[in-house]
């Protein structure tokens, strides 16, 4: 299996095929002269290239350009701001492609040509390394992958099956969402933790009250019980509050996170 589709048909009498130059030249035995070698190398540019050869003989080249979401950039920044400093992109697209729309993007460490069971391989690996993995998709092809990572999360319209290998399927295809839902995510755990401390501390206190006897047991139940309400009260307030924003607490939120991803289209 190459990384490219491929087909195969007759025109006119004759073998036509388009994929990738791996399939049209090794594969299919397509030479190219170099004249049009010449042509490919100036205009290929950024562009995914896929080849057309009809008899034999090379007759025309696409170039695809599919470009990034303009809030795309924005959205990675912000993610490396909430303590996920580690962002790859996994693509199946050609590695002139890839480069520009890392390139454009901010990400330092990209894959091109990658097929979906290479993508779950590489999840995989990172994980092996000790990295915790939240993988963002899509498509059919990233099936694997999601259902490899840590974390998986879906977009609003992806595939059904990338729908429900994920864990998160997100309502919307707004890219900010992932930045309110890693803000929602250590948000929630950070507030776990916090009220986890308090009340350790607080019925530690009421105990050791009680013990030296400073204190009476109905005394000591009655706090008991008011500290729980007010620490239920105290947990419904939203995460999100814009006016107390959640503090990521950075020993927390490492730099072993790694967010892996297509190219935003």
């Amino acid at each position: 299996m190459h990384r490219c589709t491929r087909f195969s048909t007759t025109y006119d009498g004759k073998k036509a095929i388009i994929g990738s130059r791996h399939f049209v030249e090794e594969d299919e035995g397509i030479k190219f002269t170099k004249k049009q070698q010449k042509i490919i190398e100036e205009n290929i540019k950024e562009y995914s290239v896929i080849y057309l050869a009809i008899g034999k003989k090379l007759q025309g080249i696409l170039c695809i350009s599919d470009p990034v979401r303009d809030e795309a950039h924005d959205v990675i920044s912000k993610l490396k701001e909430l303590g996920i400093s580690n962002v790859v992109m996994l693509t199946g697209d050609s590695e002139n492609a890839a480069h520009k729309i890392a390139n454009d993007l901010g990400i330092t460490q990209y894959k091109s040509q990658v097929l979906p069971e290479d993508k779950a391989s590489i999840i995989q690996e990172l994980k092996d390394e000790g990295h915790q993995v939240i993988m963002v998709g899509d498509g059919i092809n990233d099936s694997p992958a999601l259902s490899a990572a840590d974390v998986s999360v879906a977009m609003r319209n992806s595939s059904d099956i990338a729908r429900e290998v994920a864990d998160i399927s997100l309502l919307s295809d707004d890219l900010y969402d992932l930045v309110t839902l890693r803000k929602l995510s250590t948000g929630m755990l950070d507030k776990i933790n916090t009220n986890y401390r308090h009340i350790v501390m607080f019925n530690g206190s009421l105990i050791g009250l009680g013990l030296l006897g400073i204190i009476p047991p109905t005394t000591t139940s009655l706090l008991h019980n008011l500290s729980t309400m007010l620490f239920g009260l105290r947990s419904t307030k939203s995460v999100l509050d814009e006016e107390n924003p959640v503090v990521i607490d950075t020993q927390v939120v490492s730099n072993q996170d790694a967010l892996i991803g297509e190219a935003a289209k």
